[in-house]
């Protein structure tokens, strides 16, 4: 049964999330947003944690502290609360997920092109939109064909999503992560290989040796940490496609540019920032999970609320 909307509309104040210093948060009242002509305001019910936070998080000399109320919470859905009046397509009451800034609060702003709608067949179902989004983008960044054989490195939720994406296509997919959770998770979703990410050589080897010595079409490396983008060339074929899809943020990276020049490797960088491309993929993914009639497939399987968690970054 699809959430009634409570009436009337907020006081004045919110409650916002504030990291007032590196490790340390603080739970403020503060002004609730008013929305520009252009902009519409959500109640929010949940917003999900992504990786990308950790450095903010733990301290880095680039942030300046205090951060602005609700800053760092960019995976939000919940109920449209207040439109400005030049909003057309949203309505009062209505479901959404949105692409905000400051969504660890009890309301956010965004213009009305970084809100898509949710149906009611997701009515009660946290919806975190925009990692969902991320990993439909990356597919398509990827450019995977039928018969190719992928390696995803990192399976957080990310990696976890693309490997049942992937599954779902029959696609020949390696998983390869760290923690033993993360195992089980990429055999639930359908990986065909899991490979612990315990030993550099070893791994290398275990991919020769599955493919018979010609390594991995597409590699897909979803953690944002230097060895496993070292790693991530050391598998991808000759002329194969390197895609990077984990987020790196602490600091500059070395690559080996020998073994990419020499296999004649294609980099991607599969980071969206026109949000007419977030807008895309957060529809996509509200429309694959929505028209899923199984609810044993892959997708659905990221989609409750025991496994949202951050997206670009685990292993």
């Amino acid at each position: 049964m699809r959430r009634p909307y409570i009436f009337p509309l907020p006081a004045s104040r919110r409650c916002a999330a504030t990291v007032v210093a590196p490790g340390k948060l603080e739970v403020r009242e503060v002004p609730t947003p008013t929305p520009n002509a252009s902009q519409i305001r959500v109640r929010l019910e949940g917003c999900g944690v992504c990786a990308s936070n950790i450095p903010p998080w733990e301290g880095r000399p680039w942030f300046h502290y205090p951060l602005a109320p609700g800053q760092l919470g960019h995976e939000a859905w919940g109920y449209v609360d207040a439109v400005g009046r030049d909003v057309l397509r949203c309505r009062l009451g209505q479901r959404v997920a949105m692409l905000s800034e400051s969504a660890y609060a009890e309301f956010d702003v965004a213009t009305e092109d970084k809100v898509v709608p949710l149906p009611d067949s997701l009515a009660n179902k946290p919806f975190p939109a925009e990692p969902l989004g991320c990993a439909m983008n990356i597919l398509h960044r990827s450019d995977i064909r039928t018969g190719q054989t992928v390696a995803i490195i990192g399976i957080g939720f990310l990696g976890a999503v693309m490997t049942g994406l992937l599954a779902q296509k029959n696609i020949r997919v390696f998983a390869i992560a760290r923690r033993p959770f993360a195992q089980h998770v990429a055999r639930h979703m359908g990986a065909t290989q899991v490979i612990p990410m315990e030993d550099h050589g070893r791994i290398i080897e275990s991919v020769r040796q599955l493919t018979g010595g010609q390594f991995c079409d597409v590699v897909i490396e979803a953690t944002g940490k230097q060895w496993p983008l070292d790693l991530a060339g050391e598998i991808t074929r000759e002329r194969g496609r390197l895609v990077i899809a984990g987020y790196h943020q602490d600091g500059p990276r070395q690559v080996n540019m020998q073994l990419r020049n020499w296999r004649g490797l294609d980099v991607i960088n599969a980071h969206e920032r026109d949000p007419r491309v977030y807008r895309r993929g957060m529809e996509e993914a509200v429309q694959a999970v929505a028209t899923e009639r199984d609810p044993k497939s892959n997708f659905n399987k990221l989609v409750r609320r025991d496994n949202v968690h951050g997206h670009h970054g685990e292993a």
